[in-house]
């Protein structure tokens, strides 16, 4: 009998002398704290208030994770170019403005769409924060968004030729917004080096 009361006993105590697992990065949170978070992040970008009315939907999935939040901002942008290139197909746009910078749009806005997507793929293969491989990812992240920028600066510089007197034009909304998102994304992607991991 004695020896069961000890056997008990030194389960109790090992039990008990286990350590607890720490939070991983963006392990979950309260929908509160997720929220903050977003907001805090979107302060680093060009345009805030784009980036918390277009990420705060996804902070519950974002928690406090950096990676995520960048990755979820690619996203976005990637959702809002699959957007104006649809439109920029259709027939509205071509009743706003003239061939050529329809054209030359068309394609801007869809290899923006597929730098974005690229990016935001890559961010699911990038590793350890670190490591030669999250390096190497994070180089081609930085490159892709960057060069998804260009491509929505450049449609908005020939749209502004094609349509001098009409700036406001829906085309030029729709392109406006993916810039911005897409600004917003670099922004919260090239926050993410090593200071934020350790």
């Amino acid at each position: 009998m004695r020896l069961v009361a000890l056997l008990f006993l030194l389960l109790l105590v090992l039990g008990g002398s286990q350590a607890k697992p720490k939070p991983t990065e963006g392990s979950a949170v309260s929908p509160l704290v997720a929220a903050d978070f977003v907001r805090r992040c979107c302060r680093w970008t060009r345009y805030p208030r784009v980036c918390v009315s277009t990420l705060l939907p996804c902070a519950p999935a974002v928690g406090r994770s950096p990676r995520r939040l960048a990755r979820a901002a690619l996203v976005v942008g990637a959702d809002r170019a699959g957007s104006c290139s649809s439109y920029l197909r259709g027939s509205g746009a071509a009743v706003s403005l003239g061939g050529g910078a329809i054209k030359d749009c068309k394609e801007m806005v869809r290899d923006a769409e597929e730098r974005l997507r690229q990016s935001a793929a890559e961010m699911e293969r990038m590793g350890r924060a670190g490591s030669p491989r999250f390096a190497w990812s994070l180089s081609n992240v930085q490159t892709w968004a960057s060069a998804a920028l260009t491509d929505t600066s450049t449609c908005l510089d020939s749209l502004a030729q094609a349509h001098r007197d009409n700036k406001d034009d829906a085309v030029t909304r729709r392109v406006v917004a993916v810039a911005q998102a897409t600004s917003n994304a670099l922004a919260l992607v090239n926050k993410l080096d090593r200071r934020l991991y350790r």
